[in-house]
């Protein structure tokens, strides 16, 4: 499979304080890769690298062009969504207006209105608050609406960053199937940074496992699912 995503000696600090050191990774295009790793082990970090929002050096190419200097505008123009940690919703807009945002950069009017009820389709309770006010739902509706909003971008890479935290395990359990639903039937490829080792080794079919910003532990999931010394020392179960 081409290699949707190549990370090559990837550093990143936040001013003087350098959080990755040397992170190499790949991704290929239609897997589910997953970034493990204890709180800061650099995982939100190297997904706003990917972004440009961090000091980086190094390389990330996103089908072989370089994204390393461009601005975080044209990283989205090249296709890539990113889910933030903490869900990352336009509190004060509404449902749609939030889905609306996610689609700024096309110009397809007609397909992003099919794109939308698209969105409604898979996540029936955003229909139902399609004008409630984004801060008014539950944190189980705003992460819907995080993911919603991101793949009404079209993208070829999704970003997503504990898309578990701080959620119910019945709505853990739903967006994540449907996680692999889009995965499957959509064909998005997704970059997944998650504290809950079992759901992304589940979820995913590659992980690197970072240990203070750097690679510890690489392979497939089912491999390191299936280790029991990677298990107990380094994933805690």
């Amino acid at each position: 499979m081409p290699k949707l995503l190549e990370v090559t000696n990837l550093n990143a600090s936040y001013g003087a304080t350098q959080a990755l050191f040397g992170v190499s990774f790949a991704l290929e295009q239609g897997k589910i890769t997953t970034i493990l790793g204890a709180n800061g082990a650099g995982k939100t970090t190297t997904l706003r690298a990917l972004c440009q929002t961090v000091k980086t050096s190094g390389s990330i190419k996103i089908d072989g062009t370089e994204v390393i200097g461009k601005a975080t505008e044209a990283v989205v123009r090249m296709g890539v969504a990113h889910v933030p940690d903490g869900r990352g919703t336009f509190t004060g807009l509404t449902v749609e207006e939030n889905l609306r945002l996610g689609s700024f950069v096309r110009r397809d009017k007609a397909e992003v209105a099919l794109d939308m009820e698209r969105m409604y389709a898979r996540f029936p309770r955003l229909k139902e608050r399609r004008q409630q006010q984004a801060g008014t739902l539950s944190g189980g509706e705003q992460q819907m609406l995080a993911i919603s909003r991101a793949l009404m971008l079209r993208p070829r890479l999704l970003l997503l960053d504990e898309p578990s935290f701080g959620l119910a395990p019945l709505i853990v359990a739903e967006i994540f199937r449907i996680m692999r639903e889009i995965n499957k039937q959509d064909k998005v490829s997704m970059l997944l940074v998650e504290q809950n080792a079992t759901l992304a080794l589940d979820l995913a079919d590659d992980a690197y496992l970072l240990e203070t910003g750097r690679v510890a532990i690489s392979g497939p999931c089912e491999t390191i699912k299936n280790d029991e010394t990677v298990r107990r020392s380094y994933l805690g179960y």
